[in-house]
């Protein structure tokens, strides 16, 4: 079996990578020949240490990841955040390789919603809002502003401190960034991400501009929620897996009657995406195995030198 340990796959690890690996996964999961399973959700010994089991199978990649949220990390000096994915060797039955990936997983995370909002966002976007100033949150930010010519983030967080810091960061890395209230963020947004654990909307519907881009990715499991259900019942719904998307996503909180659209039918040619400058789409991003195995996949590619770096 061939492990690699969270330092080389932090060091392999590169947002162009996790775009061109999550993209080819967004499609892929729209194929016959591939399948999520049902996600599993556990926890430690302490209750609040939670877990998730998430698995798939395609044409040429089979395996699982499994998720952890430790919230008493930071204490240690250690992240809240860690992933293991497994692939299987598909003629034997054994794991072929398991790939240790904390920062790995904040790489894949981002990218989708950077591929969404490649593919949905108006081209001359310009404004970000992140709600969240978390580990995942920054990586949020440099993967959407590496397809889209961001010029202003405006940062929301629960914690002040917080999200002034993360502003300086950002500001550090080229990103012209200030922090903001929910509603001068969404008024002045182009693009807004989610990247929080909220249990209820962060934002009131009637803040949203005309032809916004919204993305959500902080749902994944039963009770999240991060954005309101009247946006829902007035936008046009993306997600990366219908069936999760209702079940554990965002889209959980969607009108019974929404047909929310897989991306990777967008990405594919299947369907138009957005129709006019004007329209606002919401992606939600619930998170798939499938895009870990292709990451996992293009990871060992560049690591073997059969990658472009």
């Amino acid at each position: 079996m061939l492990f690699v340990a969270e330092a080389e796959s932090a060091a392999l690890a590169t947002h162009e990578m996790a775009y061109a690996a999550v993209r080819e996964a967004l499609i892929a999961v729209c194929d016959d020949g591939t399948e999520s399973f049902p996600v599993v959700h556990g926890h430690g010994s302490v209750r609040e240490n939670r877990f998730t089991v998430k698995a798939a199978a395609a044409a040429d990649v089979a395996g699982l990841k499994v998720g952890s949220f430790w919230p008493g990390n930071p204490a240690a000096g250690l992240p809240r955040h860690n992933s293991l994915i497994l692939l299987f060797d598909q003629e034997k039955g054994r794991i072929g390789a398991a790939i240790e990936a904390g920062t790995l997983n904040a790489y894949r995370t981002a990218a989708a919603d950077a591929v969404a909002a490649d593919a949905l966002a108006r081209p001359d976007a310009a404004t970000l809002a992140i709600f969240g100033a978390g580990h995942q949150a920054r990586y949020e930010c440099a993967a959407v502003a590496r397809i889209r010519p961001i010029r202003r983030v405006l940062v929301v967080a629960r914690n002040p401190a917080q999200g002034t810091a993360m502003a300086a960061e950002l500001r550090d890395r080229g990103l012209a960034a200030e922090t903001a209230t929910a509603e001068a963020a969404c008024a002045a947004a182009d693009i807004i991400v989610t990247a929080t654990s909220a249990t209820a909307p962060l934002f009131d519907a009637g803040w949203v501009r005309p032809g916004t881009h919204i993305a959500s990715m902080g749902s994944d499991a039963r009770g999240k929620q991060e954005l309101p259900p009247r946006l829902l019942a007035q936008a046009s719904l993306f997600c990366d897996l219908p069936s999760q998307s209702r079940a554990i996503g965002e889209f959980q909180h969607a009108p019974a009657d929404a047909a929310p659209v897989a991306i990777g039918d967008v990405l594919a040619g299947r369907h138009p995406g957005r129709r006019s400058a004007d329209e606002v789409t919401v992606f939600d991003s619930s998170g798939l195995s499938v895009q870990d195995l292709y990451v996992a996949l293009h990871l060992l590619a560049r690591r073997s030198g059969a990658e472009p770096a």
